[in-house]
């Protein structure tokens, strides 16, 4: 997770008017302690203060920012409960973000307005520090060097609650065509370890200037646009728990496709990563539509008979209905042999008569993959053409050996055709539908049993209903690069966004980037100049994440297709556990407890092969459908891997397990081994540590000299990290 130096709220609860037997002593019983039990005493530390956020919890918390030509105004509310035993109060501490207007910055508690006081930036440190030595909670370390304000909060009885809101302002700043702006959501365990019940984030961008790429690699946010110049962005939970901040990225408009880079480095002596966001046109115009065929081709075979036959025709007609007015296409449907709506492909006028034709029709009979997909492709002429294919099972009629139909296919392949499957329930060959989308650069998608085949189908054509460049490659001069995903040639569609990652050396300060493509029969090329790809450590540390997670999904389809391979397998085992990648396959991050050592990652690279074999060898059946989803998914994420890859039922994959050993700060990830959080890039066989002790001088004196260590200590009493080559380790005999 990553842990920006922008809002951070703590309550401290302090002078509880204890009840029961321990009011004497100051201490109380917890509240979750049953009647009559034996339970642990709860005592505040010296000073007669209680921290304890179990006892708060966050009945809503409410984002709304509003941006306007690079001004963003942040308003927060946020109502606490005191669910605790005593009378509740506190101080409100506010770090302030990076360029915030502290004039525009107001406070309400209960829409009473709250006299602040101005903390400069040692004065914060002095009170984080007494604050971390106090209640021995890190937390606060990472906003070491910031100013603060701070603000007594009014009692909060027991049962009741109070209502906190803040407005700030600040300046949002341009980077290669970009504009970020941030909010930290990752702060949750400094109010309440519990579920936060009403999580809501708006943001609302208007400039008087295009927009183009929006992208947020933190949360799964609903965009929409309103015109070229603005848009809104929305993510809403209930009983949210925080995992990483929010982070919203959006371009200005510079050609009539835009590019923006983002780029990340460790350090001098490591090698960069890049992300590209490429933005067409939101959509065209019905004249620049390019003219293309679509083909349609539904398996009507037996086992397709009741809801899935049912939901394949709406599906039909969902693409019938939404065609181009210069698209042409036809429909092909195939069980024991193959039946066309037409001996040719027809105007998009008499779509209509199509529906009406599938709908008629009922499944029954076999499976004939081959000839069916060879029908298509002999209709192809010289438009481009879009095959979308659909069936639930295996090849039991004509060619039925996946080699021969993969070859049949092949020898009759027209440059100008796009196929797209669709494989429906667990009994598809997953093998040789993704060689055949991959062989002819479509994408493979599967409907899972609880899945609809119709909305599968709706999403996807929407995505591709208007091609705005085919074969697209991106050159980039200036700055070597490599292992870029996805792969070129790509296509590009109007209105859906492509992200691509990779790596690269050394450095650019005044790189070009050429974009190349077909559109609608002609070549055209865009060109961008002046991206810098820094030579230094900095940048966006999501982008290596990204990068690595796309290589492990790319590398498990190369495994799933061509067989085991103990480079890849190593590869991946490297890779999961330096960027804290997990999935059912590579759960080894949470079983070997020595993962770090020579000896623990020879244990998960044999675990990983013999899973790797399994992989490699079924094809079909819910286990081979769960492997396919997870690898397309893994290799076309949008953002980085912020949990495990769900997809093969019935795996007993535990995603909470990963959350409480496994944590990403700043870039560097870190295993929760023995108690102590160890970053992932420290080296037990090899390495000495450098100890020292939790809220020691020494340790404040090490964070003082190395600000940077602050976000990483923040994990807790017991981390080991390694900064410029030198392993930091935390020791604190109370948390052993």
């Amino acid at each position: 997770m990553k842990r920006s130096l922008f809002v951070l709220l703590m309550v401290i609860l302090m002078g509880f008017s204890a009840v029961g037997t321990f009011a004497q002593q100051g201490c109380l019983m917890p509240p979750s302690c049953p009647p009559d039990a034996i339970c642990e005493i709860w005592c505040p530390p010296q000073g007669g203060v209680f921290t304890n956020p179990d006892w708060l919890t966050i009945d809503h918390h409410r984002v709304s920012v509003n941006i306007e030509n690079q001004i963003a105004q942040t308003s927060v509310s946020l109502e606490f409960v005191n669910e605790g035993e005593g009378l509740a109060e506190g101080t409100f501490i506010f770090p302030l973000p990076v360029g915030a207007s502290v004039d525009s910055l107001t406070m309400f508690i209960n829409d009473q307005p709250v006299e602040a006081r101005i903390l400069e930036a040692d004065e914060a440190r002095a009170t984080y520090d007494a604050i971390v030595r106090s209640y021995r909670d890190p937390a606060l370390l990472e906003y070491i060097g910031r100013n603060a304000i701070q603000a007594n909060i009014f009692p909060i009885p027991v049962g009741e609650s109070r209502r906190i809101e803040v407005t700030y302002s600040q300046v949002l700043e341009l980077d290669n065509g970009l504009l970020h702006y941030s909010y930290p959501l990752d702060v949750s365990r400094l109010t309440s370890r519990r579920p936060i019940e009403e999580m809501s984030i708006s943001v609302h961008v208007a400039s008087n200037e295009p927009i183009s790429t929006v992208y947020s690699p933190s949360h799964d946010i609903a965009v929409s646009r309103d015109g070229d110049n603005a848009f809104r962005a929305g993510f809403e939970q209930s009983m949210f728990t925080p995992d990483q901040d929010f982070s919203l990225y959006y371009g200005i408009e510079s050609d009539e496709i835009s590019l923006n880079a983002l780029t990340y480095r460790e350090g001098a002596n490591e090698d960069g990563f890049f992300m590209l966001l490429v933005q067409p046109p939101l959509s065209l115009d019905v004249e620049n539509l390019p003219a293309r065929d679509v083909i349609l081709v539904l398996d009507q075979s037996g086992s397709m008979q009741g809801e899935k036959w049912a939901q394949a025709q709406a599906a039909a007609a969902y693409v019938l209905e939404h065609l181009n007015p210069e698209d042409r296409f036809n429909a092909i449907l195939f069980s024991t042999g193959v039946r066309t709506f037409s001996d040719q492909l027809e105007p998009s006028s008499v779509a209509g008569e199509a529906v009406d034709w599938i709908d008629g029709q009922f499944a029954e009979g076999g499976t004939n993959i081959n000839d069916s997909l060879l029908a298509a492709l002999d209709m192809v002429g010289e438009r481009p053409a879009t095959i979308l294919f659909m069936t639930d099972g295996l090849a039991t009629e004509g060619e039925m050996d996946p080699d021969n139909i993969l070859a049949n296919l092949e020898m009759a392949a027209p440059q100008n055709a796009r196929i797209f499957t669709f494989g429906v329930g667990d009994d598809v060959d997953t093998f040789l539908l993704d060689e055949i989308s991959g062989s002819f650069h479509g994408a493979s998608s599967y409907v899972r049993p609880n899945e609809r085949i119709d909305e599968e189908v709706a999403s996807l054509y929407n995505k591709i209903s208007a091609p705005v460049l085919q074969n697209a490659v991106i050159e980039i001069d200036g700055v070597r690069v490599d292992s870029m995903y996805p792969a070129m040639p790509v296509d590009i569609f109007a209105g859906t966004q492509l992200t691509l990652v990779g790596r690269y050396r050394d450095g650019a300060e005044d790189a070009t980037i050429t974009l190349t493509g077909d559109y609608n029969g002609e070549q055209r090329s865009y060109v961008y100049d002046g991206f810098s790809f820094r030579e230094r450590g900095g940048g966006e540390t999501f982008i290596s994440q990204l990068w690595a997670t796309r290589r492990i999904g790319d590398m498990l389809n190369q495994i799933r297709l061509n067989g085991e391979n103990p480079e890849l397998v190593d590869s991946i085992v490297s890779l999961s556990v330096r960027y804290g990648i997990i999935t059912p396959y590579t759960s080894f991050l949470l079983d070997e407890n020595d993962i770090l050592s020579q000896t623990g990652r020879e244990a998960a690279q044999e675990e990983f092969f013999a899973a790797a074999q399994t992989m490699a060898s079924e094809s079909s059946g819910g286990f081979a459908v769960g492997a396919a989803d997870m690898a397309a998914n893994l290799a076309n994420a949008a953002a980085p891997l912020a949990a495990p890859t769900a997809g093969i039922a019935g795996d007993g994959f535990d995603n909470e397990a990963q959350q409480n050993v496994i944590q990403t700060v700043n870039g560097k990830t870190f295993i929760l081994q023995g108690g102590v959080w160890t970053d992932t890039t420290f080296e037990p066989d090899t390495m000495e540590t450098q100890k020292v002790e939790f809220v020691s001088d020494a340790y404040f004196d090490l964070v003082m000299q190395h600000p940077e260590l602050g976000e990483y200590f923040a994990l807790g009493e017991r981390v080991i990290v390694v900064l410029d080559g030198v392993a930091y380790e935390v020791t604190s005999e109370a948390a052993a």
